[in-house]
């Protein structure tokens, strides 16, 4: 009886601390992500006093050594106020009467965009993940395919974001129609697929030898391997290369736009509104801020993937 009673309070003891320890990891994690979004928000107000600061103090010509301007110009028109961008985007984006205010024809180019980045992402990732995949799987297929994946990263968007577009619109399957945002969801996976593809198979090789061979000392098969095994524990390299991309994604989708011309994204509006920087030096930045606002959504994203897989975000690696 008395064995009894100490076991059941070992147990119990047990049990505390494991929750304590768990509310302890669960206090660390917020603290951790406050304390991120905290230095973030500095780094935008340290980066907007840094710009006023060397408007007020730097010349208005920039600095120029050897005919090479090394720094911008502190004209109005080169480079505005803050105060003058966000104020701009208050104001209609023409003097029509109908004419939306900048900010709301921002942010609806920031969602379309965002919503053809995601489907670029969500195809790149799938492709990155089932490259990484085969590459683990087979030794000859690394060898064969990893070379060729790296090599496509040095291909420029300008000159095949136009052939995308000109390929798919010969592609006809019965009623299917290849639309232009098909092209740029498909240069926006180009970009992506990359970095899953090599963090992926890094994270895959990462488990410790004596782990692999306990496996095979058991007889369990490769696919029960890489769920029990290999999968979470690439979460630590998978997470940063997700996070890329998302960004590349988005920078794939943005070049992808103004490459073919569509219409309703943010990078159509950058080349509108670039046109009325001589006249209307604040307009420019507002799709620029848009731009910049997809990419910290995209990378947002990723984030609350983490959030449910943190419990295996262990010594998490950069890519």
């Amino acid at each position: 009886m008395t064995r009894t009673l100490e076991t059941t309070q070992s147990i119990g003891t047990a049990q505390l601390n494991a929750g304590r320890s768990g509310s302890s990891r669960t206090r660390r994690s917020r603290t951790g992500m406050w304390r991120t979004a905290s230095i973030g928000a500095l780094g935008i107000v340290l980066l907007g006093l840094i710009w006023e600061l060397y408007k007020f103090l730097g010349p208005a010509e920039g600095v120029v050594i050897g005919g090479v301007t090394v720094l911008p110009r502190t004209s109005d028109l080169a480079m505005p106020h803050l105060w003058t961008m966000f104020s701009r985007a208050l104001e209609p984006v023409t003097g029509g009467a109908n004419a939306l205010p900048v900010w709301q024809a921002v942010l609806q180019g920031s969602l379309f965009t965002l919503s053809i980045a995601a489907v670029g992402w969500l195809v790149g990732v799938s492709v990155g993940m089932a490259l990484a995949l085969l590459m683990q799987r087979f030794r000859l297929a690394e060898q064969a395919v990893l070379p060729w994946i790296i090599l496509s990263q040095t291909v420029p968007l300008i000159a095949i974001a136009p052939l995308v577009r000109r390929w798919g619109a010969q592609i006809h399957f019965g009623e299917f129609t290849w639309e232009n945002w098909m092209s740029v969801a498909l240069i926006a996976s180009y970009l992506a697929f990359f970095p899953v593809s090599v963090g992926a198979l890094r994270g895959l090789g990462s488990p410790d030898a004596a782990h692999v061979d306990l496996m095979h000392c058991y007889s369990v098969g490769w696919w029960k391997t890489l769920w029990r095994l290999r999968l979470p524990a690439s979460v630590g390299y998978l997470l940063p290369a997700l996070r890329l991309a998302a960004a590349s994604a988005v920078i794939g989708a943005v070049v992808a736009e103004v490459s073919i011309g569509l219409r309703g994204g943010i990078g159509r509006l950058i080349v509108e509104y670039a046109g009325a920087a001589s006249s209307d030096p604040g307009k420019p930045w507002a799709p620029i801020f848009g731009s910049v606002l997809v990419g910290l959504v995209a990378a947002g994203f990723v984030g609350l993937i983490g959030l449910f897989l943190r419990r295996f975000r262990r010594g998490e690696v950069a890519s």
